[in-house]
């Protein structure tokens, strides 16, 4: 399995409140690990809900003997990570209300696994790229409604409203998706301040078109300053092996 990842903090923010995490090998009992979390509140707040999650959420991950599917296993973690960051928010007034998004992978025996809270998303780019995730945003919930199309909803004013996250409510709601993997897939991780900033077409020929991992990661958030760089920018890219892709 081959994976890269990268963040930036973009052309308008002054600190880079997304948080990246991959392991390519076990972590507890899941063969491999990749996140992306987007965090937000005041001063350092959305820097610590982001890294502070995502380490709850690896150590949950590492203390779990018993359980082998990976949705349980991934699902308890979130929660895990959901009460350490209202925990910590409690302990200083500076911190309150911050939370995070969060979107979490895991390819096993030739499937893969995700679950996601908020609006970092995770794509599959095939013969063409497909957003697995569904955003838990409002301009998303009025999309699916019909009172947007996707290309008004691509620049509406109330893009970055989140309608759930980590850290703000005590139960959190996650949604849970596995795909069955092929032999050329590449799945795409990222925060809004990729996706509102590159169209998912360019997305994919950018991911198509580079040589490796690497080189595609730096391209992504490339296009993305130079289209405004308006936000912080966080991508993980995963490429399984041939020999990793089989049916679940």
């Amino acid at each position: 399995m081959n994976a890269y990842c990268l963040t930036d903090v973009g052309r308008r923010r002054s600190s880079n409140q997304d948080y990246v995490y991959i392991s390519e090998k076990p972590i507890g009992n899941l063969p491999n690990l990749f996140v992306v979390a987007d965090g937000m509140g005041g001063h350092n707040a959305g820097d610590l809900a982001s890294r502070y999650a995502v380490e709850a959420l690896v150590k949950s991950i590492r203390k779990e003997k018993k359980e082998k599917n990976p949705i349980p296993i991934i699902g308890k973690a979130i929660e895990a990570a959901n009460e350490e960051v209202l925990k910590k928010a409690s302990t200083d007034p500076v911190l309150t209300g911050m939370g995070t998004t969060m979107v979490a992978a895991t390819v096993s025996k030739g499937c893969l696994y995700v679950a996601n809270v908020g609006d970092s998303r995770l794509y599959l780019i095939r013969d063409r790229i497909r957003q697995v995730t569904r955003d838990h945003s409002l301009v998303e919930e009025m999309v699916r409604l019909g009172e947007l199309t996707e290309e008004e909803a691509r620049n509406h004013p109330d893009k970055n409203i989140i309608t759930r996250a980590i850290g703000v409510r005590k139960n959190v709601r996650i949604d849970f998706f596995d795909e069955d993997l092929e032999g050329e897939d590449t799945i795409l991780m990222c925060s809004d301040g990729l996706s509102n900033m590159v169209t998912d077409e360019d997305m994919e020929g950018i991911v198509k078109n580079c040589s490796t991992l690497q080189e595609a990661a730096l391209r992504l958030i490339e296009t993305a300053n130079e289209n405004g760089g308006r936000d912080n920018i966080a991508v993980v890219l995963v490429k399984p092996l041939t020999g990793e892709v089989k049916r679940c």
